[in-house]
């Protein structure tokens, strides 16, 4: 009698374990995808009489059948000058407009010189470790020069032949506050009706059909 229970507890056991075997396994091999992304060249100002610092802003809308938390490391290349640039999943910067999920950095530098012109290689790995890539280019020039600011006595002067040029608003904690577009490039600061928590400004110059743009460094409204 024990031997028959014996055999039949193992014909169970072996039935439920080849059982589980033909189940479907739930990891994707699905490959994550990039069906849209963009570069945009930054300009900084830099520190006394030094040029401004160049950095990329790159952003991607992926795609992966398990979900935008399922992907794990974001690669820029640009092959010709042997150049890149790697981005995990805790460092990337993440949003979502229009109900799209975006991922990438505004940190795409260099530690000397300019930027690299020209075609730019993609490639986005998830979790399973399957990849896609895609290819941008980037061969937008500074058509402007840098823009600059002046507040005092309870003005301000904005000289720039940027296209838009807005206000960053920033309160006593270097926090952001708001942004404001500008209408004119001087005027009394009391009209741009700023909150009373703001204490800093930073002009950002944009040039938008060329995917550039320009940031000052921060100015006291005092």
């Amino acid at each position: 009698m024990k031997t028959i229970r014996t055999r039949l507890r193992f014909f169970i056991l072996f039935s439920v374990f080849a059982a589980m075997l033909t189940l479907p396994v739930s990891c994707s091999k699905t490959k994550p995808e990039i069906t849209y992304g963009f570069l945009k060249l930054v300009l900084y100002q830099g520190q006394g009489d030094e040029d401004p610092v160049e950095h990329f802003s790159f952003f991607i809308i992926p795609e992966d059948d398990e979900g935008i938390d399922n992907l794990d490391e974001l690669f820029l290349f640009h092959d010709r000058e042997q150049l890149r640039w790697h981005i995990k999943s805790d460092e990337w910067i993440s949003y979502t407009h229009d109900g799209k999920d975006w991922i990438g950095t505004r940190s795409i530098s260099v530690n000397e010189g300019s930027l690299p012109r020209g075609v730019f290689r993609a490639v986005l790995v998830n979790k399973g470790g399957e990849s896609s890539q895609r290819n941008f280019t980037y061969d937008g020039v500074i058509r402007f020069p840098f823009p600059e600011i002046e507040i005092s006595e309870g003005r301000y002067t904005i000289t720039s032949q940027w296209p838009v040029n807005h206000l960053v608003c920033y309160d006593r904690t270097g926090s952001f506050s708001r942004t404001i577009t500008l209408t004119s490039l001087s005027g009394s600061v009391s009209d741009l009706r700023l909150p009373s928590s703001v204490r800093t400004v930073v002009l950002w110059a944009e040039d938008e059909d060329n995917f550039c743009s320009a940031f000052t460094n921060a100015v006291s409204v005092n």
